[in-house]
């Protein structure tokens, strides 16, 4: 198996090499493909991502990255939405889980939900036009894209609570009707048991009462801004991982930027560039040695063993080393 380790810029350089300690801890069969992409190409090369990398990208199975740095700079080609674009990798993949010894902004650690977000259209696009006076994005919903994330969340719920909320703002943008009745069609289909919210009345009820929430499909925008909304939940952005899966190809990523404030000071969370890989081990099939994973995270925790970001002292390198540690004692 062939994966791309693309760091980027700011702290990615300092998680995906923690992130990679964790995954070298099972000896897997994978060919690691470093590949430079981001901001610091750009800087270099006018470039932050080139044809030559997205070929290479597509005869990898899989990809790890960690955070590249966006200027204001309408010349400045985004690096994931080309991936996620070219590569179709249509569904983003957001879990949403408390670990056992930290509290978020609300107390509530009962709670258990995955954001199921499209990832190729909606206002992200990318056609777009910026004038002096006047600037418009153009907004794509199309039944297709619709279908196929519906039908990945209802295998996700299916596997769950079966249960799934659709996010949608019909009420005021009415292309988001056919996102819901689309969902809806294909909630009907796998009979999972589905409701739908209002995307500023989700924001609202998560903050209250995430716990009633399993499985959350949405459009590119809402999931995006709900999926970080999380961070707050859960305590931290450090915390979270994602995935983006096609039809053949995944890619791993930590939710949380490249942070340059900190960047380069040992200090960077790698927690959700850990649990990313964690993700990468179930879409590998090896859902044993991601339970593993989840739990030397958990352990290190516990341990008292926290960055900066999490109330605590301990460094990148520190905090990585405690769950390596833990996983290796489990061998």
């Amino acid at each position: 198996m062939k994966l791309a380790v693309i760091e980027g810029d700011g702290v990615g350089r300092e998680v995906i090499p923690a992130a990679l300690q964790v995954l070298d801890c099972f000896d897997l069969p994978i060919e690691k493909i470093p590949l430079e992409l981001g901001l610091g190409k750009w800087e270099k090369t006018g470039q932050a991502i080139t044809d030559a990398d997205l070929e290479i990208l597509k005869n990898c199975d899989c990809i790890l990255f960690g955070a590249v740095t966006t200027p204001a700079d309408p010349n400045y080609k985004s690096v994931l939405l080309t991936i996620r674009q070219e590569l179709d990798l249509y569904a983003n993949i957001r879990p949403l889980k408390p670990i056992k010894g930290i509290k978020g902004a609300t107390g509530n650690t009962d709670f258990d939900i995955l954001v199921v977000r499209e990832n190729t259209e909606g206002l992200y696009s990318s056609i777009e036009e910026v004038g002096e006076n006047e600037a418009w994005s153009k907004r794509i919903i199309t039944r297709r894209a619709s279908e196929r994330i519906a039908q990945i969340a209802c295998e996700y719920a299916a596997k769950r609570a079966n249960h799934l909320t659709i996010v949608h703002k019909s009420n005021v943008i009415k292309a988001d009707s056919l996102f819901l009745n689309t969902c809806r069609d294909v909630a009907h289909t796998h009979n999972v048991i589905h409701d739908a919210m209002l995307v500023d009345a989700m924001a609202y009820d998560m903050v209250r009462s995430p716990e009633k929430y399993d499985v959350v499909v949405a459009p590119n925008l809402y999931g995006d801004i709900l999926s970080d909304l999380g961070g707050a939940l859960v305590g931290s952005l450090g915390l979270l991982p994602s995935a983006n899966i096609g039809e053949k190809q995944a890619f791993f990523e930590p939710v949380h930027g490249s942070a340059p404030d900190i960047a380069g000071r040992g200090v960077a969370n790698p927690i959700a560039a850990i649990l990313s890989v964690a993700m990468l081990l179930d879409w590998l099939n090896r859902p044993e040695q991601a339970r593993i994973v989840r739990e030397a995270v958990e352990k290190s925790v516990l341990d008292g063993i926290m960055t900066s970001d999490l109330g605590g002292k301990a460094s990148t390198l520190e905090l990585t080393d405690s769950i390596v540690s833990h996983i290796v004692s489990t061998f």
